[in-house]
């Protein structure tokens, strides 16, 4: 029996890592050139930002692949009658099945961690590689040019030469409650912060003019930020890891006890002093905008938490469907097994699922068992096709 099982487990390991390279090297490709179309990043770009997109592309390909996998293998030994053989011996299907539930819940595991560890470092890999690369563009276009602009953010930067990184003799002007304003400095430092989407510059010896400056005189030091124009991907729930989001709810908590007792402080007082006219104030419409935006994240972390658990366990949940349909088809075309058995897993998994994250994020259903739903329903479907295949 040990050494039936292991031959089954043998080929889905050897299938999965076949079919698993091949699909995710196809993915790979289509995320690398998504990341370079959006974020306008050249061919030395894209080769740093390789390795990194595979971590993001596994959590999606192992599920369907292992799903193809255990088509593969139990289409084809319930083909050749091995399982009818097996079954004359007196083992049961289940017997069979067990090396393929056992890859599903090592896999899951995998899948969770890729999830939880590797596509947050993954993400914060490809934000330094396009951080370094803005960076450069930036530099080479006032290292040649001595001129960049950027109307949008209203400031434009003249300098005489860069050199090691740091601007020479630079003179910025910008834009500040509808007026321009003029500054020149001996020197000056720039770096760019991704996270607040800023350019943070440090002037060193910085002198303005009256009117032309929003400071009078000279200053030793002076520093100014200015928006960054390009439209860098704002950090989403997927690409957190678990101790952050986990971190990101309780401080969503605190800031929804805090603004709610400034509003009851502010609305007291108001009372107090017989402002009425004042409860409907911006400033309390303004804490009520932001108590609900707290809510939000708090619940939208929730919502991912519970959405790693149920998507792991999804490759647990396709192989306990796909090996049993797979042997009830009993077909050596495993593609046709594969496709009927995923198209309404394709149908019916995935829009529940993503109703169910939607739901979950808007308060109106519970994270905790809401986002089990749809394996739910594919352990069902499983468990109707497992009990006619151990039947006959």
């Amino acid at each position: 029996m040990k050494l039936l099982q292991r031959y089954i487990l043998g080929e889905l390991v050897r299938v999965f890592l076949l079919l698993v390279i091949v699909l995710t090297l196809m993915l790979v490709f289509v995320g690398v050139f998504r990341e370079a179309t959006e974020r306008g990043l050249g061919p030395v770009q894209i080769l740093q930002i390789l390795p990194y997109v595979v971590p993001s592309m596994l959590p999606f390909t192992v599920p369907a692949t292992l799903l193809l996998s255990v088509c593969v293998v139990y289409g084809r030994i319930s083909g050749d009658l091995e399982v009818i053989a097996a079954k004359s011996a007196g083992i049961s299907a289940l017997q069979l099945l067990i090396p393929a539930f056992l890859l599903g819940l090592v896999l899951a595991g995998g899948s969770f961690g890729l999830i939880n560890y590797a596509i947050p470092w993954g993400v914060s890999n490809i934000d330094r590689i396009v951080t370094q690369a803005m960076e450069e563009i930036f530099f080479d276009v006032l290292r040649t040019q001595h001129y960049i602009s950027y109307p949008k953010g209203g400031y434009t930067i003249t300098v005489r030469d860069v050199k090691n990184r740091t601007l020479l003799d630079p003179t910025i002007r910008y834009r500040k409650n509808h007026q321009q304003y003029t500054l020149r400095a001996e020197a000056a430092q720039l770096r760019f912060d991704m996270e607040n989407k800023e350019i943070i510059v440090h002037l060193k010896n910085v002198s303005g003019g009256g009117a032309q400056s929003d400071f009078s005189g000279e200053m030793k030091y002076v520093t100014h930020r200015f928006p960054l124009e390009v439209d860098l991907r704002t950090a989403v729930s997927r690409n957190l890891t678990m101790d952050t989001l986990k971190k990101g709810i309780e401080q969503a908590e605190i800031d929804q006890e805090r603004l709610v007792a400034e509003k009851n402080i502010e609305a007291t007082m108001l009372m107090f002093t017989g402002e009425f006219q004042q409860l409907g104030s911006d400033e309390l419409s303004t804490l009520d905008r932001a108590t609900a935006m707290a809510r939000k994240d708090e619940l939208r972390y929730r919502a991912e938490i519970h959405n790693r658990f149920s998507m792991s366990a999804s490759c647990w949940f396709f192989a306990f469907l796909g090996g049993p349909f797979a042997m009830l088809q009993a077909r050596r075309q495993f593609i046709t097994s594969f496709i009927l058995c995923f198209l309404p897993i394709l149908v019916m998994y995935y829009p529940v699922m993503f109703l169910m994250i939607n739901l979950c994020k808007t308060g109106t259903l519970e994270p905790w068992w809401a986002m089990w739903v749809p394996n739910l329903v594919i352990g069902g479907i499983g468990l109707l096709v497992l009990r006619k295949v151990v039947q006959h």
